[in-house]
């Protein structure tokens, strides 16, 4: 991986993890392109660690907020979390994530999963600017976004999309959805990123990294975390403005171009 490789990476995960595209589907897409090396595991996860500092640098207000009386969307965001986990969970065992972006369908698989995505959006941006009352943040809207986040491990299925969409279309009012969203992506991220390093330092598959890219590696995992940060702060202050119009149909247009892409390079570049 060549360092300006990195730095697009690092700028794609930041913005698509908050904008509902899909990160790891656009980071399968740019793998793919670059022909780099998606087994670089340190490297992703400190992308991932770049935008979860985005999330606690917005709302750190509302962090410190979860840890006080009567801890109510604390419990609630507890509920919403376990769905993901125990996909997570299943999907590393099973090594489906593996299958799911072996270079020989991963085209095919991001095409079908950005176009679930695109239709998703369009069919909650009809829904929102119809419906007049809304419900309050509480366990009949969030454990749609649970079960909603659960799939977004998909490759193509956007994590803040699906989440959003699913709150939405349980009638949760559009802020409430934002702010408990993007919290939600912060147990998912940290939790990810710890077992993955926990995982990744006793199979020794970090320790290869560095072994394999040396100082390149370094200089790569620093300036991916920072513009990954960056692009983050960005993206989820956007993302907070489209929610309030519920304007999405855009992101649906360019997840259908994305998808056709996907397509016609699996047949042409990643399989060529």
């Amino acid at each position: 991986m060549e360092i300006w490789q990195a730095a697009i990476l690092g700028l794609v995960q930041g913005l698509t993890e908050f904008l509902p595209v899909s990160s790891s589907g656009h980071i399968a897409f740019f793998n793919a392109i670059f022909n780099t090396d998606a087994d670089v595991m340190f490297f992703t996860l400190i992308l991932h660690l770049g935008t979860l500092v985005a999330v606690c640098v917005i709302f750190w207000k509302d962090i410190i907020a979860l840890f006080k009386k009567p801890f109510k969307t604390l419990g609630l965001l507890v509920l919403a979390t376990i769905p993901a986990a125990v996909v997570g969970v299943v999907i590393e065992f099973c090594g489906l994530d593996e299958i799911l972006l072996a270079r020989n369908c991963v085209g095919i698989v991001l095409c079908v999963f950005f176009l679930v995505t695109a239709a998703l959006l369009f069919v909650t941006e009809m829904v929102a600017k119809r419906r007049v009352n809304v419900l309050p943040l509480c366990i009949k809207t969030t454990v749609p976004m649970g079960v909603a986040q659960a799939f977004a491990v998909l490759p193509g299925i956007s994590r803040s999309g699906s989440t959003i969409c699913a709150g939405t279309l349980a009638g949760c009012n559009s802020e409430d959805v934002a702010k408990f969203s993007f919290l939600m992506s912060i147990p998912i991220i940290l939790g990810g990123f710890l077992v993955e390093l926990v995982l990744g330092l006793y199979k020794g598959e970090i320790q290869q990294n560095f072994t394999d890219y040396g100082a390149t590696l370094g200089w790569s995992v620093a300036l991916g975390f920072i513009i990954s940060a960056i692009a983050g702060l960005f993206a989820i202050k956007v993302m907070l403005k489209i929610i309030k119009k519920a304007n999405y149909k855009w992101f649906s247009l360019y997840l259908v171009i994305i998808s056709i892409t996907s397509l016609v390079l699996h047949f042409t570049v990643f399989n060529a």
